[in-house]
């Protein structure tokens, strides 16, 4: 007997037929909409890392399974971002629910695909910074719920963005060496700095490792801007934790996200941002 999730999948599969390849939908937007799905995709192959990769397991094998029954998910039903809606958020199988994060990175991800394609086109710089930018998902969502950043992402960031220097327009190779060694240096001083006044660790490792990252990828300049637009959304969110929870709360907030949205913004706006800045600082 039918189900009605296949009776769903096969209307999907009509729709799509009818108006994907009569171009009634997709016309003037299928160049957006390909970027998209390829975003999809890897967001999907993301969320397998942010579940395994804290756990210390194989991101390649086994294939996806339900994390509850453990059985393997058909292709069917791991289609981005459809199949978590179609299934409702369950398991086919044992009905278990699936949280909402799998969907929203799938949509995320494919979201920066486009919004790079738009900034970039179908060029290197493509394909170099949405590898940049699909790392500071991972790192993001790992760092939110386990408060680590793992060195498996951050280190090999360093070395793959200082490699992309030399073939990439921008930053340069010597712009990517200073920016790394900045990145580094100045959590490292902060660091210790903290931890000289207060005797406390205030300051991961895989922040410092992560703000090299950065720098590698986008040059000295976006360590400065991503330092500071992260100390901000840091310490608004903070402030808002402590209204809700109290000056005590046990809840911790992991640096990781915040650095990570200031990479992001000086990508897409550092230059913007950088300029509208010097004319405050100058009055005009």
């Amino acid at each position: 007997m039918t189900s009605k999730a296949d009776i769903l999948y096969n209307y999907i599969g009509f729709v799509l037929y009818r108006d994907f390849f009569k171009g009634e939908i997709l016309d003037g937007n299928l160049i957006l909409i390909l970027p998209f799905v390829f975003g999809a995709v890897i967001g999907s192959f993301l969320n397998v890392c942010i579940h395994r990769l804290p756990l210390g397991l194989s991101v390649v094998s086994p294939p996806s399974r339900c994390p509850k029954c453990e059985r393997h998910i058909p292709f069917y039903d791991n289609i981005p971002i459809f199949s978590y809606f179609i299934l409702m958020g369950k398991c086919r199988n044992c009905g278990s629910p699936f949280s909402f994060r799998y969907a929203l990175i799938e949509l995320l991800t494919g979201a920066f695909a486009v919004f790079l394609f738009l900034k970039f086109g179908l060029t290197i710089e493509l394909f170099a910074y949405f590898l940049f930018v699909s790392a500071l998902i991972v790192i993001t969502f790992i760092d939110l719920e386990h408060q680590i950043i793992p060195d498996i992402i951050s280190l090999p960031g360093i070395a793959i963005g200082f490699a992309l220097s030399f073939i990439l327009p921008f930053p340069g190779v010597l712009n990517s060496v200073i920016g790394l060694l900045a990145g580094g240096g100045i959590l490292i001083a902060i660091a210790f700095g903290w931890y000289f006044l207060t005797g406390t660790e205030g300051m991961g490792g895989g922040d410092i490792k992560l703000l090299a990252m950065v720098g590698a990828f986008l040059g000295w300049k976006s360590v400065l801007l991503t330092l500071l637009l992260g100390s901000f959304l840091g310490a608004f969110v903070g402030g808002i934790v402590m209204l809700i929870y109290g000056k005590n709360s046990k809840h911790p907030i992991p640096f990781g996200p915040f650095l990570a949205a200031g990479a992001v913004s000086y990508l897409f706006f550092g230059e913007e941002l950088i300029g509208w800045y010097i004319m405050q600082m100058i009055g005009v």
